[in-house]
């Protein structure tokens, strides 16, 4: 948990370790004492087509950047850069062109925005502090447009809306958020519930968000929003319950070639679920147990 791996995908059922790379960044982020963990990393779809990595929880305060080689597979790390002392950075999504690139930051209560140069390292443009101290922002999206940028509150359980400057690209609250778990949970169960990840459908007509609870006495939930031509939010569609609590997971993965489909991980039972998105309803098709120890963390969908 303390190294970026690359595996090669040799076939739909097969894939074959190629290498891994410490953490960087803080001289006691690899130490087997320290609780920093690789959590989250991202693979740019441009040239060239550089790797970004997330440590996390203490020591964490650097963004790592990795160069593949040939095939794809991580070469060596070409940047650390630097956020602040207490950062513990999440979630990332690029723009459409891949120039931008914007990262919750859990542990300072940020967004940061910086920019990628031709190289693949970055550049910081800038941050902003998330509205409230108790937000804690775990991941993000952006609209097909690059207009709006949707920040998931792991700990205010909200949805936050920002639009983004066109020309410091820096984003802005709009003052306005929506919520993750019905109104009332979090007074009823203080600190029972964690909101997890925010993902547009493939068209850029929906949006899905989901949360987890810490006790599998409380399901987790899962939100469907419509969006408008621009990428605004119209109206939040459904707050469904989730089957279980989702663990650490109740991760949502919409299909990326068609609106139809979603896959749905969980970890406190272990499997993964296929839902059909019809007529602005969610029916469950498909559900499969995998009884792996640690399963259910996140889908990935191969064509």
């Amino acid at each position: 948990m303390k190294k970026w791996g690359s595996y090669a995908v040799t076939s739909p059922s097969e894939i074959s370790h190629s290498k891994s790379l410490s953490m960087g960044g803080h001289p006691r982020a690899n130490d087997t004492d320290t609780k920093t963990r690789a959590i989250f990393v991202l693979a740019a779809q441009q040239p060239p087509y550089a790797v970004y990595g997330n440590p996390f929880y203490d020591h964490a305060g650097f963004l790592n950047v990795h160069s593949v080689d040939s095939n794809g597979a991580l070469s060596e790390n070409i940047q650390d850069a630097p956020l602040d002392e207490r950062s513990a950075i999440h979630g990332m999504v690029f723009n459409s062109t891949e120039t931008y690139l914007y990262s919750a930051d859990m542990w300072s209560n940020k967004i940061w925005t910086h920019k990628k140069l031709a190289d693949g390292t970055l550049e910081l443009v800038g941050s902003v502090i998330a509205p409230a101290a108790n937000d804690h922002p775990r991941w993000v999206e952006i609209s097909k447009n690059d207009a709006y940028l949707y920040v998931l509150m792991e700990a205010g359980n909200r949805l936050c809306i920002y639009v983004i400057d066109p020309e410091t690209h820096l984003p802005t609250w709009t003052r306005t958020s929506y919520p993750l778990i019905p109104p009332g949970m979090d007074a009823s169960f203080p600190k029972m519930y964690r909101s997890d990840v925010v993902f547009t459908s493939q068209s850029g007509e929906y949006l899905f968000a989901t949360s987890r609870s810490n006790s599998p006495k409380l399901t987790g939930y899962i939100a469907a929003f419509k969006l408008g031509k621009e990428g605004q939010i119209e109206r939040q569609i459904c707050l469904n319950p989730t089957p279980t609590s989702g663990g650490h997971s109740n991760a949502v993965s919409p299909c990326p070639w068609t609106d139809e489909w979603l896959a749905l991980c969980d970890d406190e039972q272990g499997w993964v679920e296929i839902y059909r998105w019809k007529d602005e309803f969610l029916g469950r098709v498909a559900h499969l147990d995998i009884k792996e120890p640690g399963f259910g963390m996140n889908a990935i969908w191969y064509d």
